[in-house]
């Protein structure tokens, strides 16, 4: 059987009801980028109509101004996350329960929300500080200055989120001994991950989606398997998605990250600092790009550009899988546990798109070209037998 043969055979064993059921909930996700964006816009437009901020911002007038900027930040955040709860709700919760991708209660999901709220409105209120900090003191060239305060801002992330913040929404324990605890360690050893950073996590809490990760960098890094990997996949399966995840540590994908968020903060600044003015005129608002009552007018125009950036950032991304897909064949030489892996992730990503399709709104290459390039490397690699034991 050829590689593109065992491919269709891969894909079609989904039957057709599930490649149905991929499609709709893939299509559906692409639509709702862009009621995203509307949604989005529609906020920016309720809390300028509605001069929140602005009358925030009188009461907090004798403040310093850092103390009226921060609080500021965190009430738009807060009253534009409360508004935009109900959608949260349907494409969060709601939608995922529908295509059997969660089983998480609505309770424990408001609770994770508020959480996370809680996180957005600080973290967030910080950042926007910054921000407005920059403006206020370097002038015309703020955007230029701003690239190089995301990148302390990502690399801020990658030290402090997979020790200090994953934990508080999922429980983390390393992972029992036996056969998954000795693989994962000999995937450790390869990227120099110490063993007692392989842990496993109750990932069933949020979604049914069979993952694993290697987050942070340096001594923040570390390996994790959701528990919905250790129940329903084979350990060739788990080793396969590991040495993918692997791959993109050893690969310094994070690094890469560190490098390009930044540079598109600045291209997203510089284009804000042109287009702030004319798009705070139709939003009706009078409020300067300087000023923190202005957010609604920054994420509105934020939520335009990253939907136009969409097909940049999704290309980046597709690259760095294509290149963990690679380290994981050539490290772990598991292509038929890859390949069984990966059709399992078809129910959320539908395996057959359209070329147009994939390169606009695919973050990951098509499930079936991913799996026959793991089919061409199986016929182009193939395992060499042990001799028997005499």
């Amino acid at each position: 059987m050829t590689p593109a043969e065992e491919t269709a055979r891969m894909i079609d064993g989904l039957g057709a009801e599930a490649l149905a059921k991929a499609q709709a909930y893939t299509t559906g996700n692409h639509i709702l980028l862009f009621a995203g964006v509307a949604v989005s816009l529609l906020v920016a437009w309720l809390i300028v109509r509605s001069r929140l901020l602005d009358r925030v911002t009188g009461r907090l007038s004798k403040r310093s101004w850092a103390a009226m900027t921060l609080a500021v930040s965190a009430a738009y955040i807060a009253i534009a996350d409360l508004l935009t709860l109900p959608w949260t709700l349907y494409t969060d919760w709601q939608r995922q329960h529908a295509y059997d991708l969660s089983k998480q209660p609505l309770g424990d999901f408001l609770g994770q929300w508020a959480l996370g709220e809680a996180f957005e409105i600080v973290l967030g209120g910080l950042f926007m500080l910054g921000v407005y900090a920059l403006i206020r003191k370097t002038g015309a060239r703020w955007w230029l200055w701003g690239g190089g305060f995301a990148a302390g801002v990502v690399l801020f992330m990658l030290l402090v989120g997979p020790s200090l913040i994953a934990p508080l929404f999922n429980r983390y324990e390393p992972v029992p001994p036996g056969g998954v605890r000795t693989a994962l360690e000999k995937i450790a050893d390869d990227v120099a991950i110490p063993h007692d950073r392989i842990f496993m996590y109750d990932g069933s809490r949020q979604s049914e989606r069979f993952t694993a990760n290697v987050t942070g960098i340096g001594p923040a890094a570390r390996i994790a398997i959701s528990d919905v990997a250790l129940k329903e996949a084979s350990l060739a399966e788990v080793v396969a998605v590991t040495g993918h995840e692997a791959g993109h540590y050893k690969l310094g994908h994070a690094w890469r990250s560190v490098v390009l968020m930044p540079l598109l903060a600045m291209l997203f600044f510089y284009l804000l600092n042109r287009l702030f003015a004319p798009a705070a005129r139709l939003l009706g608002s009078d409020a300067q790009l300087g000023e923190a009552r202005g957010l609604p007018v920054f994420m509105a125009v934020g939520a335009v550009l990253g939907l136009l950036v969409t097909p940049v950032t999704n290309s980046l991304t597709r690259i760095g899988e294509k290149q963990a897909d690679a380290y994981s064949l050539q490290t772990v030489n598991e292509p038929d546990a890859l390949a069984s892996a990966l059709v399992k992730t078809a129910e959320y990503r539908y395996p057959r798109p359209a070329a147009l399709q994939e390169l606009l709104f695919y973050t990951h290459p098509s499930v079936e070209n991913r799996v026959l390039k793991a089919m061409e490397w199986k016929a182009a690699h193939p395992k060499v037998q042990a001799p028997p034991a005499p």
